[in-house]
């Protein structure tokens, strides 16, 4: 009997190890996807069926950070011989980089849309968690009237989808003054990530025994001093993992970002779909801008990887 188990377990084992595997695959996919296709020629970009193999080349990069030009007519041999390898490359698909009275290459709108992003996301994030936290740690401390009532109005401010109530806040923001500028979108993003904010860190801060700030207070700590000395550094893993999500939230939102701004404040996302080459889309540079926006919330999940499993788990099980 217990042979026929360990074969059973075993089977589970084998199986749940394959289920792991091809739903890595399948998430991986569309990674591998933009990446190849960051790499490749223009002319390969859409061909069908797929071209797996090809010769990388950066030609994407180097569209996604210049303003570039349709040539008319073809580049003169001792321009084109005294050119760096990279405006060769722009040369060689029939466009000329944009410069300026001195002779430097005009970048493109990409870096500060990019510098945008981070912006906003940075800054939302800093304000839904720490409002968020002291919020949480008041429902969590103390006894309010009506306050599964005020929870439950805090999260109701999620339930909507965003492109629902785009338009009436595109309408008192123009009313106010706010379309298209950073205080907008940060202001925004700030109450949108903040339900979810008060009602993660709400679970980690419930927690954390109360005896710590009552020892605390006995010592002749203010309530505020433990908060500060004993409460936040328990909460720091649930900090974490809290921040994690409201900067992915706030990195990734499209649909406020494409109604409320036009060129000052826009952020990465409404302007990567809007590259073209040629008159048409470039699904090169496209994939190049999505890569390189990839990578901040990439490596700022990866620094807080050891963080966002107990983050995500703890205050799921109570004794």
């Amino acid at each position: 009997m217990a042979a026929v188990q360990s074969t059973r377990q075993k089977a589970l084992n084998h199986v749940a190890v394959v289920a792991v595997v091809l739903l890595t695959l399948v998430y991986l996919v569309p990674i591998y996807w933009i990446t190849s296709t960051a790499f490749k020629p223009r002319s390969l970009a859409t061909t069908v069926p797929p071209t797996v193999l090809f010769e990388p080349e950066v030609t994407a990069f180097i569209k996604l950070f210049t303003k570039r030009v349709q040539m008319i007519g073809t580049v003169k041999p001792e321009v084109y011989d005294k050119a760096p390898w990279w405006e060769k490359r722009i040369y060689d698909l029939g466009e000329r980089i944009i410069k300026d009275s001195r002779g430097n290459s005009e970048p493109s709108a990409y870096p500060s849309r990019f510098l945008n992003s981070l912006i906003v996301a940075v800054s939302s994030t800093l304000l839904a968690v720490a409002m968020g936290t002291l919020t949480a740690y008041g429902f969590s401390r103390f006894r309010m009237p009506g306050e599964q009532d005020w929870l439950f109005f805090i999260l109701s401010t999620r339930m909507l989808p965003p492109v629902v109530v785009a338009i009436p806040m595109f309408l008192m923001y123009r009313a106010v003054g706010l379309v298209d500028t950073h205080v907008g979108l940060i202001i925004l993003y700030t109450a949108f990530n903040l339900s979810f904010s008060v009602w993660l860190m709400k679970g980690f801060i419930d927690e954390i025994p109360k005896e710590y700030e009552e020892a605390a207070l006995v010592d002749g700590y203010t309530r505020m001093e433990a908060f500060f000395k004993i409460v936040l550094p328990q909460s720091a893993t649930g900090i974490a993992a809290t921040a994690v999500f409201c900067f992915i939230t706030a990195w990734n939102e499209y649909a406020f970002a494409l109604m409320m701004t036009n060129r000052r404040a826009q952020t990465a996302p409404p302007y990567i779909p809007s590259q073209l080459g040629s008159g048409i889309t470039d699904w090169t540079a496209i994939a190049a801008g999505t890569l390189l926006f990839l990578l901040p919330v990439a490596i700022f999940t990866f620094l807080l990887r050891k963080h966002l499993l107990r983050g995500v788990t703890f205050g799921a099980i109570r004794k």
